[in-house]
């Protein structure tokens, strides 16, 4: 199996490669100044991509849900549950107001008050994960 993945990974690296050369030698402004040439030498490049964003997504979800059912269930629903705890608390403290957008749409309150929750929940993760190394460093120092 990982003699098929190694192969796998050789051609799409090869066709990487031999795409990105096609779009060296047609060069920037002559790609910007045409249409059909940035359909035909960008499209195959960006398509390439699509497939293997597409299975690096599928390749995390099965590990991941494979892991989830090998693994200690009870120790992954306590994790998840509190990450659904923190963007709970997140939505809770965060508001909403409409927002014009740069380009003259506007983003909608709710829109807004998910935003906030990303941030709110970002910063609080990422609080806990400093703590949590101050605690594991602190922890080394009085046991040695």
């Amino acid at each position: 199996m990982n003699k098929i993945f190694n192969i796998i990974k050789i051609v799409f690296g090869v066709v990487g490669a031999i795409l990105f050369v096609r779009i060296l030698n047609a060069g920037d402004d002559a790609i910007e100044a045409d249409a059909a040439m940035q359909t035909s030498v960008l499209a195959p490049f960006m398509y390439v991509s699509y497939v293997i964003l597409a299975i690096t997504i599928l390749a995390v979800l099965i590990f991941s849900i494979k892991a989830l059912f090998t693994g200690n269930v009870k120790k992954t629903l306590i994790s998840l549950g509190g990450f659904i705890l923190v963007i709970v608390i997140s939505y809770a403290v965060s508001s909403g107001t409409e927002t014009a957008l740069r380009d003259g749409d506007m983003l909608s309150a709710s829109g807004s008050r998910w935003v906030s929750t990303g941030l709110t929940a970002f910063y609080i993760l990422a609080a806990l994960a400093v703590l949590a190394m101050l605690l594991s460093s602190v922890r080394k120092i009085i046991t040695k």
